[in-house]
């Protein structure tokens, strides 16, 4: 589970309690310009997410940290209902696939401009 606040023109993405351990990072921070797209998708949360970097993959329970699939993507999901993604340009990651409390809200705050 992550929590996203705005920071002037970037994003900070708190990965929170014990995600921080399982996905090996505590926080990411974007560029706000770098957003190209922010969107939800069980058909995408469904594929193969990719060749384990770091973190961690348990088959239906978690998959958390980062992931090589078409570039690097970071993930920390659980909960698919409540997953979105994040495409990004000029970053260190191609996507962002994050839980969050409230996907419509944080779609809309990452949207704003």
């Amino acid at each position: 589970m992550v929590t996203i606040t705005p920071s002037n023109d970037k994003f900070i993405i708190d990965i929170k309690g014990f995600h921080q351990i399982l996905t090996l990072k505590s926080k990411i921070i974007i560029s706000k310009n770098n957003i190209v797209k922010v969107y939800q998708s069980n058909e995408e949360l469904n594929k193969w997410s990719g060749y384990r970097i770091a973190g961690t993959y348990f088959p239906f329970l978690i998959i958390a940290g980062i992931f090589y699939n078409k570039g690097r993507n970071f993930w920390d999901v659980s909960n698919k209902s409540n997953a979105i993604i994040i495409e990004l340009q000029n970053e260190a990651y191609k996507k962002l696939i994050v839980e969050v409390d409230n996907p419509k809200e944080s779609i809309a705050l990452l949207t704003t401009k």
